[in-house]
């Protein structure tokens, strides 16, 4: 399930180099003894504390830095020492050290504290400073703030207590001799504690956003968070009230603060397990497990802030959890992304989608024991390190030292989309697998071309849909949506990014996921506090977020529907808008248009955006101007100018999309040039094109979106080609094929006039409106084209000489008047008395005078006398 790429690994990195200082330090040649270096702490920028029992009986500090890759020696005790907790501070002057103290042999004698904290000066190595000696843990932590300043004369250093208070030393430096940095009055070191935080059970540091999340219980749980800001001050800025039984910690628990590697704690001491994950857009997930009641069970929650609710999840672990075995399991949680997976090994995968939370069959949940996230290791050996780079995971293997940067296997979610549909698994199973891959394909990994092409040509494979859902529709809304989810999180319940919110009725299999059942809660009461109302960045995101989602929540229907622009648009076409309103469309189209031509691949094999497809071209301007109308109602925070470019932006990439996925289709069957030529019967990878035409043109048509100009003529083509004469009128009449003019003036040209293509001529024309007809006859080299171009030459000059002359010969439209014949001179003669009085209407259309009338004349006559024939 996971892709993962080695980052360190303690014995290549730090090893090889330690026991070359070794050797020196004992002068030899080699150094053969064993080194036990434990890893102590990352600081914010990567850098990996370490400690190791020297040869000669002391203990090391080492720092590894992953940019440069080399280590540095920081400090050495001159005996051996146990190293629980140790940070340095950001410009390498300070160390701060926990030591856990064990009496023994004569010592034990003497009164001796199990924790001693120390500060000490290393730029260069020179004074020790002792801050706590006590008898609980202690935990320290510097403060990492980035800044401008070149010479920082103070350090801030948190020390987290076992015995819940959490201080904060304000450390003043100053400089000596040029190059010594020193504490400035160390006696009054104890003065400068401020203490920020009493009375927890739980806390988390967050060394690259500077946060301190921490659970505090009076009547119920409260989890808090603190902000570290870059002048050094903090503020309680969030509460979050979390629903957890009373006696959920036994002992005082810290994460993301290092690892003590002198403390074990019982498994079934860690009664439930708590983290905090955030993402810079202004997202925030409170992920936990409950205590277990059923063995056979396992209850975790997961709190989506952004999303003002909560999801709890039950899991069945199956018989196989014997009891003993159920009160230590603990699964993973692993932030990728806007992914949370939950994992446990032999058990199950949850692959939680946080932004399209509201239904399962979004979110990818495996189960058994096949389950497995492709790490070498046990998942009770692997730490979750919290990375930088929110894209991916940072795994650390304790028993190895190894750290993995993890991200979401494209190749694995391709395999569960290309499982079997043959296959024993039934579909109430594979089909929410199947969604929740393709939409993490699609929107979380899909600025990649490739993986693109390779979802493509899954669709091409299984044209036909799904038991459940669209999977052509599913592809277009998702990839829609791609372009804009990182735009703002409140857009996840404006626009649509799956079709199946746009059933009448979803079916049982998307909202019951075998293995997993889930409740929804709705989460009001997360408060902010302090700066975090005025302060830009992540807590003004997170805020606006929450708010917006309350608000969009008592809406009955934030998201807009493209289905519902069916009713405009039906309007539209039925209506003659004023002139003004459809200049205002136009001008939408052409926005779009110009954008999509940006976007142009360098080979153009599909002929679309060729030709003015009016009608297409009009429901591209309604759409933009619907969503546009959407989002402005809904979002107005964005602005005039950030919501147009959005919508601009998303319907072109809409009629883009369908040009590239024709384009891959194209190659895929080797398509060329002669697809387009009428006149030879398709083949079987033209059927197959076709085919694939169809069910885009079906789901498009569904979701009421407009498709690019050129396609309903392309897909006219591939008909004509594809299918019997009968059935292609079958699909003109039942609305598959809507006729463009380009199209019919084509097959006008291409089609000799043969009886079977003559039919088919004649069976068009009738299911044409009267404009195009005429339109097309002048296209068409036939008698009967010949004669209606005649007839309506001669009565428009005929008006026009009745009007000039006064000659009767408006009695025609009179009931009940028939004509006598006038004699083809006397009529030729007077056609040509009036092509001299003034231009001649038909000069642009076609080389119409009265000589051709004359000439189709005495044709149509031979032709009725069976003297010719057509």
């Amino acid at each position: 399930m996971l892709r993962t790429q080695p980052k360190f690994d303690l014995h290549r990195d730090v090893v090889s180099d330690i026991l070359r200082k070794e050797a020196s330090v004992c002068r030899v040649e080699e150094y053969s003894g064993a080194v036990d270096i434990r890893i102590v702490n990352f600081e914010r920028d990567g850098c990996i504390l370490y400690s190791w029992k020297g040869a000669t009986g002391t203990t090391r500090i080492g720092k590894y830095d992953p940019n440069s890759k080399k280590n540095k020696l920081l400090y050495t005790f001159d005996k051996q020492v146990c190293v629980s907790s140790c940070s340095l501070n950001k410009e390498e002057t300070l160390l701060a050290v926990s030591l856990a103290q064990n009496a023994r042999g004569e010592e034990r004698l003497k009164p001796i504290s199990k924790c001693l904290t120390l500060l000490i000066e290393i730029h260069p190595i020179n004074n020790t400073k002792v801050l706590k000696a006590v008898d609980f843990r202690v935990k320290v932590q510097f403060l990492h703030h980035e800044t401008d300043r070149r010479s920082v004369l103070e350090s801030h250093l948190l020390l987290l207590t076992e015995d819940r208070y959490v201080d904060l030393y304000h450390v003043m430096l100053t400089r000596q001799e040029g190059y010594r940095v020193v504490i400035m009055n160390p006696e009054r070191l104890s003065k400068t504690a401020e203490r920020i935080v009493e009375d927890f059970c739980w806390v988390q540091w967050d060394r690259h956003t500077q946060r301190l999340y921490y659970l505090t219980f009076k009547e119920k749980f409260l989890l808090r968070s603190v902000q570290f800001y870059p002048s050094y001050n903090c503020e309680t800025v969030f509460e979050l009230p979390l629903e957890l039984p009373a006696n959920s910690f036994r002992t005082v628990k810290f994460a993301n603060l290092g690892f003590d590697h002198y403390h074990t704690e019982r498994p079934e001491q860690e009664l439930v397990k708590l983290q905090v994950f955030t993402n810079k857009i202004g997202s925030m997930c409170v992920c936990y497990t409950q205590p277990l009641q059923d063995k056979h069970e396992l209850l975790y929650t997961v709190v989506l802030v952004h999303k003002d609710c909560s999801k709890k999840f039950r899991v069945s672990l199956g018989s196989d959890a014997s009891p003993q075995k159920a009160t230590q399991l603990h699964p993973l949680f692993i932030p990728i992304g806007y992914y949370i997976l939950v994992y446990l090994q032999g058990y199950f995968l949850h692959c939680i989608n946080t932004r399209q939370q509201e239904m399962l069959c979004h979110s990818l949940f495996l189960s058994g024991r096949d389950v497995n996230l492709g790490l070498q290791c046990q998942s009770a050996n692997i730490t979750v390190l919290h990375a930088e780079d929110e894209s991916s995971a940072c795994l650390l293997d304790q028993a190895t030292g190894r750290i993995h940067s993890a991200e979401l296997s494209p190749a694995y979610l391709l395999k569960i989309l290309r499982s079997d549909t043959s296959s024993r698994c039934p579909s109430s199973k594979a089909d929410p697998q199947r969604l929740a891959a393709l939409h993490c394909l699609l929107v979380y990994m899909g600025t990649d071309p490739n993986l693109e092409l390779k979802v493509i040509e899954w669709l091409c494979d299984n044209v036909n849909t799904f038991e459940s859902f669209d999977q052509i529709q599913e592809f277009i809304l998702a990839s829609l949506y791609r372009i804009s989810y990182e735009k703002a999180l409140s857009l996840d319940k404006i626009l649509p990014y799956s079709s199946v919110f746009d059933k009448k009725e979803v079916p049982e299999c998307l909202l019951k996921v075998p293995g997993v059942f889930c409740t929804t809660e709705i989460q009001t009461e997360s408060t902010f506090k302090g700066k975090a109302r005025s302060l830009q960045g992540f807590w003004s995101e997170l805020q606006w977020n929450t708010e917006r989602t309350k608000y969009l929540d008592a809406d009955p229907n934030p998201r807009y529907r493209t289905s519902h622009m069916q009713a405009d648009w039906d309007k539209m076409r039925s209506e003659r808008r004023p002139s003004s309103q459809m200049n205002h469309i136009e001008e939408n189209t052409k926005k779009v248009l110009s954008m999509v031509d940006t976007w142009s691949l360098d080979k153009k094999l599909v002929p679309l955006f060729q030709e003015e497809d009016h009608q297409q071209r009009a429901f591209i301007g309604l759409t933009v101007d619907k969503l546009r109308e959407h989002l402005s109602r809904h979002l107005p925070r964005l602005g005039k100018k950030k919501i147009d470019s959005l919508v601009v932006n998303y319907v072109a990439k809409l009629l883009e999309l369908i040009r590239h996925v024709l384009e891959s289709v194209w190659l895929k069957y080797k398509l060329g040039p002669r697809v387009l030529c009428m006149t030879q019967q398709g083949s079987p990878a033209e059927w197959s094109v076709f085919h694939f035409m169809l069910r885009i043109l079906e789901s498009t048509r569904s979701l009421c979106l407009p498709l690019p100009p050129g396609y309903h003529t392309l897909f006219a083509v591939f008909a004509v080609r594809c299918l019997p004469h009968h059935t292609f009128l079958q699909y003109i009449d039942h609305g598959f094929l809507q006729l463009t003019e380009t199209f019919v003036s084509r097959l006008m040209t291409d089609l000799d006039n043969s009886d079977a293509n003559e039919r088919l001529k004649f069976s068009i024309l009738k299911r044409l409106p009267e404009p195009m007809v005429k339109r097309i006859y002048h296209m068409w080299d036939h008698p009967v084209s010949s004669a209606s171009i005649s007839r309506d030459y001669v009565k428009t000059l005929l008006e026009k000489h009745n009007k000039n002359k006064g000659l009767a010969f408006m009695g025609t439209d009179k009931p009940g008047f028939r004509p006598e014949f006038v004699p083809l001179t006397y009529l030729a003669k007077i056609l040509s008395d009036t092509e001299e009085e003034g231009p001649n209407p038909f000069e642009e259309q076609e080389n119409v005078d009265a000589r051709f009338v004359e000439e189709t004349a005495l044709k149509q006559t031979l032709i009725l006398l069976g003297f010719e024939r057509k």
